[in-house]
């Protein structure tokens, strides 16, 4: 992988280009196509490639949890991180239904248990379901308010979350403020098609204009590096 800006050079260090150093610290990492789809027959992982896969498990060994919506946990067929360098970041679940097969590879497929963010108006027979399978954190009453989530993670330890998608969770994140990063891979090719873009669910403008820290390539891929904060 080679970085195109700034400083362009044959090689990079990603550890080092992708090192966030607040005490936290929240992240999106995105892939999409060059004309903004955010899926590829159904699924966000059909539009990589080796390097973004290889981004993709640096960016979550780099994390302290994996922040998920419900929808794409099931889409996805998420089941836990692996171990990559000494660190396995628990799976964080963001949903209001508790809607879970709990055979599914997110709570029989892990080293770690998974944990579920949800609210108070959550069905208590489901909640009574998860127990001993994965902890459950209450952010809310009638909806998962993310701001008291990611407190309710930081006081664990967990203060460093990558978000994995699905565009609605990012959607819900930006609208509240929280969005430090966008780690967006864009990929050499035209899906087509009815996807959505990788937000989805803003009704009005909240755009400040982002930063951006770098862009790498790989194979007619891009790798971008946004930050939300305003330039110095």
């Amino acid at each position: 992988m080679r970085r195109l800006f700034p400083d362009p050079r044959e090689e990079v260090d990603l550890r080092t280009a992708y090192a966030a150093d607040s005490p936290r610290h929240l992240r999106a990492n995105f892939v999409a196509s060059a004309d903004g789809s955010v899926s590829l027959e159904g699924k966000s992982g059909t539009l990589g490639s080796p390097a973004d896969r290889e981004l993709f498990q640096l960016l979550r060994a780099m994390s302290d949890v994996v922040l998920v919506g419900a929808g794409t946990a099931r889409v996805e067929n998420y089941g836990g991180a692996r171990q990559t360098a000494g660190n396995i970041p628990p799976i964080a679940v963001v949903s209001r239904s508790l809607d879970f097969d709990v055979q599914s590879r997110l709570f029989t497929d892990t080293l770690v248990p998974p944990i579920i963010l949800t609210c108070e108006a959550a069905p208590q027979d489901r909640r009574n379901a998860l127990d001993g399978i994965a902890e459950v954190i209450v952010a809310g009453d009638e909806d998962v308010d993310l701001r008291v989530a990611l407190d309710a993670l930081a006081e664990r330890g967990l203060r460093h979350v990558e978000c994995e998608g699905g565009p609605h969770l990012l959607g819900w994140l930006i609208a509240a403020g929280l969005l430090d990063e966008l780690c967006l891979t864009l990929a050499p090719v035209i899906a087509g098609g009815s996807a959505g873009r990788i937000v989805a669910g803003l009704q009005t403008r909240v755009a400040d204009r982002l930063r951006l820290l770098h862009v790498l390539e790989d194979d007619g891929y891009l790798f971008l590096r946004y930050s939300t904060a305003p330039g110095i």
